[in-house]
């Protein structure tokens, strides 16, 4: 492969950077909120920003291709009725784009049409999502594969990259991009990018280093330079690692035995076990620390503040909010009686997707990113190993109402139970005997879960709200500690 940049023009203050976004304004203002990953959903984008262009092919080719990174400029308020994460809007999120440019597109690429730009540099062409195209992921991996340095954009490897391997763009719905080479690697493209350290590389490099092979090693990643971009801290872009070969993930796992009508205890045991082999390797490689009173007060603050954002958001949440403050003030009260609870490093977004099953029948987690919604610090806290545990009950439950008919609450019960049993026998700790815990984090998940749905899927807001019935009941919900 030839050398893949000729050029870079970095930074707003270029003029080919500014010029090139003025031709693309009016175009990404209607593609970008049609994009899975777009965050700012029901807000109008009134504008864009140039954070950095990098041209990595150039356009006096047939192919052109630009690397962006867009700060799409939205209200400070919602418009009404769109609601907002934990409470506060997200204005001038910064997305990285790769744009790829040609006079125009063969009927294979029509999915990842753009548009046609009329003004501008790139006027008369076309314009479309190059991740697509194999050319331009080619680009990519050949710029990880010999380390190079593209204006403000770093290449970083660890381990060799054979060259050459066939791209496939994974089109499943997701918050962000995925490109698989050869069944050997899968490069993970963030798409909402924030400066600092991102815990999807932090985590799972921390854990090759101890060795746990429960995670995929980091192979290389790429960042943005502080300096090209104005920020304080390097923007981690993307990530690639090991593809597990033949890997079937979790939910379609789940999805597919309970339409068979198979049980799923067995496997829900072995991924309970995964699970307390990474919390342990976490707790090795990273810091632990112990919530008292005033932490666990600050961690009770922060989940009430997120259901009173979440009931003005959804009105159907509000008939619920009083009793569920009730999970979080018995978690206050057994702090204040002198309670402590061990935090550490944690996945932050852990369900079933999140999770692949090899053919062997070894359990695999993987995108260690967070909830996308919180902040990159809140994202990087010590947390109560239980939060994870938390979101893989709900998944549980999730897959429950999905398989089609009656919600399969037996099925689902089952899970859970054998779930907490193989972490239990992995960790030396059953999840079940802290329920009080356990309820208030799996309510903290339930009230996230709510907005997210209503916001971006609200077809699937029943599932959520059927477990806030649960939970709003007296005490510590029954599937969570008599199971």
């Amino acid at each position: 492969m030839s050398q893949a940049v000729t050029r870079s023009t970095t930074g707003p203050a270029t003029a080919a950077g500014p010029g090139l976004l003025a031709s693309l304004d009016p175009l990404l203002r209607e593609w970008l909120p049609r994009q899975r990953w777009f965050a700012g959903k029901g807000r109008p984008v009134t504008g864009f920003s140039l954070v950095a262009a990098t041209e990595l092919l150039p356009l006096e080719g047939k192919l052109g291709l630009y690397h962006l990174l867009v700060r799409a400029h939205q209200p400070l308020a919602p418009v009404p009725g769109a609601g907002v994460e934990d409470g506060i809007p997200h204005p001038g999120d910064c997305y990285q784009l790769l744009i790829g440019v040609r006079e125009a597109l063969p009927p294979r690429l029509a999915p990842a049409l753009i548009g046609h730009v009329h003004d501008g540099p790139l006027a008369g062409r076309t314009v479309y999502e190059a991740l697509y195209d194999p050319r331009p992921a080619e680009v990519i991996l050949e710029a990880l594969r010999t380390q190079a340095r593209i204006g403000g954009l770093r290449f970083v490897r660890r381990d060799e990259i054979r060259p050459d391997l066939v791209p496939r763009l994974m089109t499943a719905e997701q918050s962000n991009s995925s490109v698989v080479y050869g069944d050997t690697f899968i490069l993970k493209l963030l798409r909402r990018v924030v400066p600092g350290t991102n815990p999807d590389l932090e985590l799972p490099l921390a854990l090759a280093r101890e060795g746990c092979p429960r995670v995929p090693p980091p192979t290389a990643w790429v960042t943005a330079e502080a300096a090209e971009t104005g920020a304080e801290e390097p923007y981690v872009l993307a990530v690639l690692q090991p593809f597990v070969q033949g890997a079937t993930d979790g939910w379609e796992l789940a999805l597919r035995e309970l339409a068979k009508g198979e049980d799923f205890s067995a496997e829900a045991r072995a991924l309970g076990r995964a699970t307390a082999e990474v919390h342990t390797a976490l707790a090795r490689a990273l810091p632990t620390v112990t919530l008292g009173h005033l932490q666990l007060q600050s961690l009770v603050e922060g989940m009430t503040a997120r259901l009173e954002a979440a009931a003005q958001a959804v009105p159907a949440l509000r008939p619920y909010a009083p009793a569920l403050h009730s999970a979080y003030e018995a978690l206050a009260d057994l702090a204040a009686e002198g309670h402590t609870w061990t935090a550490q490093r944690v996945h932050g977004d852990l369900h079933l997707g999140q999770c692949l099953r090899a053919p062997a029948g070894d359990w695999s987690l993987i995108d260690f990113e967070g909830e996308p919604a919180r902040p990159l610090a809140e994202r990087r806290m010590a947390q109560p190993a239980v939060r994870d545990v938390a979101g893989m009950l709900r998944s549980f439950d999730y897959a429950a109402h999905s398989a089609g008919g009656p919600p399969a609450l037996e099925w689902a019960a089952a899970c859970r139970a054998a779930y907490c049993t193989g972490y239990a026998e992995a960790g030396g700790n059953d999840p079940r005997t802290d329920p009080v815990l356990l309820r208030a984090c799996e309510t903290d998940k339930a009230v996230y879960e709510v907005v997210y749905e209503a916001r971006h899927r609200p077809d699937w807001l029943a599932v959520p709200l059927s477990a806030i019935r649960r939970l709003a009941g007296p005490g510590p919900p029954p599937s969570s500690i008599h199971i």
